[in-house]
């Protein structure tokens, strides 16, 4: 568990020129619409130990110097629960965030809804599910803060809901909070550690670091751009390759540049996403996020040379949708040898995963940009490549099929793999011939 900051001391490790929204409360009935027995005295005393009159503060800050509109929960106020005052200000964070284009940063620390408003408090998370939908649809980023702890319905709508999720270290992360879950539960489980392990969040941020990582997403996620992304320069080889084996051998040659090398390059400084959203990663696989190319934003989704696994697909998938939801234009580097075969990836949905990534490139408004830097291995590496603006580097190649597998299904001995190779005319100047890539070279 880390120390748990209150609303107040959590806006000023974001940031120093804070102003709060206007917040106009409700009418109700005495000890609240179940007239719970204690529940105003409750508040009362929530609210004088506190200095709130909620258990959210919304307002607007420049974080790093770029405006938003921060949601920021205070624990102390009866555990940072929903209620309808709480819906009341939470919706009006989000619309004074549409009216004047802002980015959302919630900066969540509560258990859930609120037992003294029964039914009319859980309704609530209906409310700000809605004012998320409206936000995202509306081509604004949310960017959540999960802090100590972000448990129940709090996590379930504005933690997890939101397009970007970073966590303080030690949090308590969860669906279920403490009090509620299996006596036999592994609390680990239960943690910011965990949730990003699974791929429910994207990274662990240390509070001292939290106004700089915070500034960073900001700035790249509010600053859309219908130019297509400018081919990157090839690293590698500049001759092209004799023949279909030379192309097959220099993409797996183990000395070839790879993703980091490119991205390094390329990027003034990068932020990486993580996970798909469904409980699973493929950090070593698929490398996504969004990082400054000659002071513009450009998102990426770059094979590393390995077997592509389900999760990285479907982290491929939500990085080209959310960049296309906020104008921002992708890169694409293809490497790999193909998609994961095993039986485990079948299990995971590889084909719905690839499916889905295809479908996602395919009806993307954003421009792409695709490069393919190493191998280019069947319909694995197709999935993230744009049609028609597809380009490749010296050092690489585009096959159906690895010649192994061509040659295996065609029955053929061994000693034919490398003619297969040729048959197949999968070397850069042939792909530019059948005008499957736009061109080749450094």
């Amino acid at each position: 568990m880390t120390d748990r900051l209150s609303a107040r001391e959590t806006i000023a490790l974001v940031s120093d020129d804070f102003t709060e929204l206007p917040s106009t409360p409700r009418d109700s009935a005495p000890d609240g619409p179940l007239a719970w027995e204690g529940y105003d005295a409750s508040r009362a005393r929530a609210a004088e130990r506190t200095g709130e009159q909620e258990s959210v503060v919304c307002g607007t800050a420049h974080v790093e110097g770029t405006r938003a509109v921060l949601i920021v929960f205070e624990f102390g106020f009866l555990g940072g629960s929903l209620g309808e005052r709480t819906g009341d200000r939470l919706e009006a964070a989000y619309a004074y965030a549409r009216t004047h284009r802002l980015p959302v940063v919630p900066l969540v620390a509560t258990g859930g809804s609120r037992m003294q408003e029964g039914m009319l408090a859980l309704t609530q998370l209906q409310r700000v599910a809605r004012q998320s939908a409206l936000t995202r649809e509306a081509g604004l980023p949310q960017i959540a803060v999960l802090r100590d702890p972000t448990t129940g319905g709090g996590w379930a709508t504005l933690g997890a809901g939101a397009d970007v999720i970073l966590a303080l270290p030690g949090a308590q992360v969860g669906f279920a909070g403490s009090r509620v879950r299996p006596p036999d539960a592994d609390p680990a489980a239960y943690t910011a550690q965990a949730q990003v392990a699974a791929g429910s969040a994207d990274a662990i941020v240390r509070p001292e670091e939290l106004r700089r990582t915070l500034g960073r997403w900001l700035r790249l996620l509010a600053a859309p751009s219908d130019a297509p992304a400018p081919v990157p320069s090839s690293l590698g080889a500049t001759d092209l390759p004799a023949t279909g084996w030379a192309a097959v051998c220099r993409a797996r040659d183990p000395r070839r540049p790879r993703a980091e090398h490119y991205l390094d390059a390329y990027f003034a400084h990068r932020m990486a996403i993580s996970g798909d959203r469904c409980g699973g990663t493929d950090r070593a696989g698929m490398l996504c996020g969004f990082g400054e190319h000659e002071g513009r934003t450009v998102a990426y989704a770059a094979q590393t040379g390995t077997a592509t696994r389900p999760a990285g697909y479907r982290t491929a998938t939500r990085l080209i949708r959310l960049a296309d939801r906020l104008g921002i234009p992708v890169l694409t580097l293809v490497d790999t040898p193909g998609a994961a075969n095993d039986a485990e990836a079948e299990r995971q949905a590889a084909g719905a995963a690839i499916a889905d990534l295809f479908g996602a490139v395919a009806s993307a408004r954003t421009p792409i940009t695709t490069l393919v830097i190493g191998e280019g291995g069947s319909g694995g590496a197709l999935a993230l490549a744009a049609a028609g603006n597809t380009w490749a580097t010296p050092d690489s190649y585009f096959s159906v099929i690895a010649p192994e597998s061509a040659a295996a299904i065609l029955k053929r001995p061994a000693k034919e793999v490398e003619a297969t190779a040729d048959e197949l005319r999968i070397r850069p100047q042939d792909l530019v011939e059948l005008g499957v890539i736009r061109e080749h070279g450094p």
